[in-house]
């Protein structure tokens, strides 16, 4: 199952070319109010007893075709942006090499997810939006990455359940600034990654049951139509499971939470019209554009 946000900010169930709308049927149903969040949309999704109801409700509506609707971020406002930092070797060793960042290779596993750090829901733009490079940015490199998104509050999870906590799965582009700021610095991540338009987040979000093992994913980015990035997910450091295990024993993940779990090697620098296009296997397709600040 596919779930969207649409048009004027509508939540959607995507089916087969269509999209049926979704926020009558869940107020209908009792599980969220009239113009829920995207957040509150997955939490009634995931965890109230008539969504199954809500759902049927909503295949009865009026759909509007997929090819015709606008579609926006999945989650507009989500109640945290945990984002991987440095979570596949081969990245690691194209950082040092092009920003001398420094060797995390004999770093412990938890060593590595405490450098985890926030995103702003302010920096997310939807699919076929416009990264703007800012003026005061001479280095701007794109990042693309699997995201889980969390379906009901973790607290405590054990690694070997972690992914029951995940709703689905989405798209996240951590567009990043490497300079200034990015060599020599510490604790520079959240400005460096966090200018409005640096968080791509879509096409939509993919359910947890129709993705087998998210460490068996392909990673695939285009830049003005060259291959730049081939990567896989089995490559992580960290999987997702432990990722999960990790900040649910520090923090309560709530319904909405995304977790993006770091950008393998081949991240790129962008340039005033630039075209990006990703695909994660079994998620889907995502493009995006670049515009230096006017």
């Amino acid at each position: 199952m596919k779930i969207c946000c649409y048009d004027d900010g509508a939540p959607g169930l995507i089916e087969g070319g269509l999209i049926y709308p979704l926020s009558d049927a869940l107020a209908a149903a009792g599980a969220s109010r009239a113009g829920a969040t995207m957040a509150e949309v997955v939490d009634a999704l995931a965890n109230h007893p008539s969504a199954a109801t809500a759902l049927a409700s909503a295949r009865q509506e009026e759909p509007v075709a997929l090819a015709s609707a606008r579609l926006l971020a999945p989650l507009d406002h989500p109640p945290a942006i945990w984002a991987a930092a440095a979570n596949y070797r081969a990245h690691q060793a194209e950082m040092i090499e092009r920003v001398g960042g420094y060797d995390r290779s004999k770093l412990s596993s938890d060593d590595l997810m405490a450098e985890l750090f926030l995103k702003p829901a302010s920096s997310i733009i939807g699919p076929g939006g416009t990264v703007i490079l800012p003026k005061i940015a001479r280095h701007v490199d794109f990042e693309c990455e699997l995201c889980a998104v969390i379906g009901r509050p973790a607290r405590k999870v054990p690694v070997a359940q972690a992914l029951d906590w995940v709703y689905g799965y989405t798209m996240c582009w951590d567009i990043s600034i490497r300079d200034p700021w990015g060599k020599g610095f510490h604790n520079t991540r959240n400005i460096r990654k966090g200018f409005d338009t640096f968080c791509g987040l879509g096409p939509w979000i993919v359910t947890r049951d129709e993705i087998r093992e998210p460490q068996d994913l392909h990673i695939d980015v285009e830049q003005n139509g060259r291959n730049v990035m081939h990567a896989h997910t089995a490559d992580m450091i960290n999987g997702l499971r432990d990722l999960i295990r990790f900040l649910s024993a520090a923090l309560t993940l709530q319904p909405g939470t995304l977790i993006t779990t770091g950008t393998p090697a081949g991240v790129s620098k962008l340039a005033d019209g630039d075209h990006l296009k990703g695909t994660i296997e079994g998620i889907g397709t995502m493009d995006l554009k670049v515009a230096a600040e006017r």
